[in-house]
């Protein structure tokens, strides 16, 4: 097969969560122990760090392989959901997987994959694991895709754990509570393994203490970044990058954008103390701050708080649910804009109204949908909004609203495109 009926055949035959949503979705770890054994326990090869947490892992991930990149280790990196091109999920040193070894892998376990049945992101997670092994990394930073207890990637046995934090997402499948999706994020933490939790509070961090209780782990191997304080304080650069003044690395200018960021930087920087303290790698204050200031440029990130355009400013950003929306809104008051508008889509699986509950009424909103199938209907949006004081037009593609939204636009004003990764991904790919 050619790469491009590879893609296809995979999408077919597995069909992805960001496509489909809770259909494609396989509870239990049957298959991920099934595939591991057949691949051969390719993890075991090289060092882990799993990444979990309801917003921002996408980001820390990134952020912590950029710095593991700055300090001279071959680093892998595994992420979901891509935005533009599968190949993004998989990369070594911020360079995507080759088209070739996609079809040779499926090629040579194509039979062992229709006689289980996978679903696509247990296939994926596989091939991740063999390529990483095949490209002989030192390490990989391994994002976990749903939850945690019961995802796929949660037969490794990482030198790291690392929880951002907990909101409500995907409760139809975590639980409805923040605590029942504590213990589903939590569920990566192991026996012996060092852990940095990035924000938890009240009866989260009750779940999370628990667990520390249950394996014995000390202070000293399992820190609340929050308790730690990493970064004294921080501000907003005329680029739009943040700086922030921290404990151990002094000034750090970090290359993303957006006030979410600042938490993600505390995690990420109690996550390198841990890795100096309790493995062999080690990761200078230089290449801290390189892999901050070259985070996009190293690993390929994306839709984090994302200028695409200025006069008018174009932002694009993947935030996608309560917790992720909050920081937007609270960004968005910050810019300096005549008029706001704001292209707006999203999935009809999140709590559509807790999101537009948080959106601003002086906005002029222009709804729409990505292509996929879980997309919410534009014409449904648009009239769910407006129970929410947001007015504005429904449009049938991403494409069709960012034109819209460019031709009122004048010079001064903000166009803010989000409530969706897979409209953000539509609008890049306009």
């Amino acid at each position: 097969m050619t790469y491009e009926q590879t893609i296809n055949y995979m999408y077919s035959s597995a069909p992805m969560f960001q496509a489909v949503g809770s259909a494609a979705y396989k509870e239990g770890m049957e298959n991920s122990f099934l595939i591991d054994k057949h691949l051969g326990y390719r993890h075991r090869r090289y060092a882990t760090i799993h990444v979990a947490g309801t917003n921002g892992k996408g980001s820390v991930s990134h952020l912590l392989s950029s710095l593991l990149q700055e300090a001279g280790y071959r680093t892998g990196l595994y992420t979901s959901p891509h935005l533009s091109d599968f190949r993004e999920r998989i990369r070594v040193n911020g360079q995507m997987i080759d088209k070739e070894y996609i079809v040779d892998f499926m090629e040579r376990h194509r039979d062992f994959f229709e006689s289980v049945r996978p679903s696509f992101f247990e296939l994926t997670t596989g091939m991740a694991f063999s390529y990483f092994s095949d490209r002989d990394v030192d390490i990989a930073v391994i994002e976990v895709g749903l939850g945690g207890r019961l995802d796929c990637t949660n037969v490794i046995v990482p030198i790291l754990s690392v929880i951002t934090n907990i909101s409500f997402d995907h409760t139809a499948l975590l639980g409805d509570t923040l605590t029942a999706i504590a213990r589903e994020k939590g569920g990566i933490i192991k026996p012996g393994v060092p852990v940095v939790i990035g924000e938890a509070q009240g009866e989260v961090r009750e779940v999370f203490e628990s667990y520390r209780e249950v394996n014995g782990q000390t202070g000293n191997d399992f820190v609340f970044a929050e308790d730690e304080k990493p970064i004294l304080s921080s501000k907003i650069l005329p680029s739009g990058r943040l700086s922030f003044e921290t404990r151990k690395y002094f000034n750090i200018e970090c290359e993303l954008g957006g006030y979410a960021q600042e938490k993600n930087a505390a995690t990420v920087l109690c996550a390198i103390n841990m890795l100096s303290r309790f493995s062999k790698f080690a990761v200078r204050r230089s290449h801290v701050h390189q892999g901050f200031l070259h985070v996009t440029e190293n690993t390929g990130l994306m839709g984090r708080w994302q200028i695409a355009g200025h006069e008018p400013k174009i932002i694009l950003d993947t935030g996608h649910n309560v917790g992720g929306m909050e920081y937007n809104v609270r960004q968005l008051q910050m810019e300096k804009f005549d008029n706001l508008h704001i292209v707006f889509g999203m999935v009809n699986d999140k709590d559509i109204s807790a999101v537009l509950a948080l959106l601003p009424s002086e906005a002029k909103y222009y709804f729409t949908q990505a292509s996929i199938p879980r997309a919410l209907d534009a014409a449904v949006l648009s009239e769910r909004a407006v129970i929410f004081g947001l007015h504005g037009e429904a449009f049938p593609t991403v494409a069709d609203a960012l034109k819209a939204a460019r031709r009122c636009a004048t010079r001064r004003d903000v166009i803010f495109v989000g409530g969706s990764t897979f409209v953000v991904a539509d609008a890049l790919n306009v």
